[in-house]
Formats: structure tokens, sequence, C-alpha cells
């Protein structure tokens, strides 16, 4: 069952249902919120990462999904991606006012990652994590990419991730859904001097 989230007065605000024989997702965020995480999702490591998007990008997000996990994680991860950018798309609407562009470097001990993002209206994904495991937490590492091709493509945003540094498997992975955070949260700001306005040459994004 969904979770309500708080605040409903908020404006950016959008709900996606996506129901194939594979999953059934239902998402809500708020790019607006206090970083409010509310998962039921089945894939706990995953969820863990999501807290990230969040906490740093205060953002409120309710996701819960039931997948086909009896075979593996792979529909469950990409198919989650997929909503969540479809959410964004809708939540942020004509884009008029927004910063449009975000960026952030965020390390974690020996680990260092760099994130930026456009919402520039082209699905565009350049990913660089050299993994230095297959697994972690009991996730395959390779279904991170799944989650963000599944997003850039639906959100329609062009998104670069390097991760720059980094040993533990663990600290690779969190620094860069942190920086994903970090840089959401400032592509999604308002900006005063741009309000009303479309942030492009092209009139259009």
């Amino acid at each position: 069952m969904m979770y309500p989230l708080e605040d409903e007065m908020a404006e950016r605000k959008a709900q996606v249902e996506r129901n194939t024989l594979e999953t059934q997702i239902q998402v809500s965020i708020n790019l607006d919120g206090k970083g409010a995480a509310k998962f039921d999702t089945g894939v706990p490591f995953l969820e863990h990462m999501m807290d990230q998007i969040c906490r740093h990008g205060l953002i409120d997000i309710n996701a819960v999904c039931k997948g086909d996990l009896h075979i593996d994680d792979h529909h469950t991860v990409e198919d989650l991606g997929i909503t969540l950018g479809q959410a964004f798309a809708k939540a942020v609407g004509d884009k008029k006012g927004i910063r449009r562009y975000g960026h952030a470097y965020v390390p974690l001990d020996e680990a260092l990652s760099r994130v930026v993002i456009d919402f520039s209206g082209r699905p565009g994904l350049e990913y660089n994590i050299p993994f230095t495991k297959g697994s972690v937490g009991g996730f395959d590492t390779e279904l991170f990419y799944e989650f963000f091709q599944g997003f850039v493509n639906h959100a329609q945003v062009t998104l670069h991730i390097d991760n720059l540094k980094g040993k533990n498997v663990h600290h690779q992975i969190e620094t860069v859904f942190k920086a994903f955070g970090r840089a959401l949260r400032m592509a999604l700001e308002l900006d005063d001097r741009m309000a009303g306005m479309m942030p492009s040459t092209k009139g259009t994004l």
C-alpha cells in the first residue's frame, strides 16, 4: 500500500503508477520536500541508496513495488528507475524558472564521485564506475546502470556519473547516490532571477 506524503499543498509533486507483467509500481515525489523517504520495494540495498537521493536532494520519495524478485532484482531495479524518471518529468513540468544544471562532488573516506545533470530534454547517460567488487549488500552492482539508464530515459535528462576514486564498493556507490541527490537539488532549485523564464535560448526543453 502507498504511504501518503505530508505537505499535500506542495506544488511540484507527482504520482505515477506503472504496471507490467514483471512489476507493479507506485511512486510519488515532492521536489520541494524535506528529504522524507518511504520505500517498500523488496530490495533493501537499493532503498538505502534511494534514501541518499531524498536526504541530499531534499526530495520526498514514496515508492512501493511488487516485482518478480523470485527471478532476480533486475526488473524491479530497472522499472523503479523508469517510474522514478517518469515522476520527475511530471513534477518538474515545463522547467520554467529552474536552474536546469546541477553538479556535485562527494567524498566518503577514500572514495570520491562526481555527478553532473542537465534537465535538457535529451536523454543521455555517461556512466563510469569501476566497481572493485561485483556485489554489495547482496546487490548486483551491474544493476545500478540499469536504474540510472531507466531514470535518464524517462526523466529526459543528460546525466554524467563518474566515480573518481574508491576501493570500498559501498563507498563507491554511496558517494554516487549522494552526489546524484545534491546535483538534483541544485538543478531543480528555483532561481528568482529566472522566474517564469525558460532556461534555454531555444525557448523550450
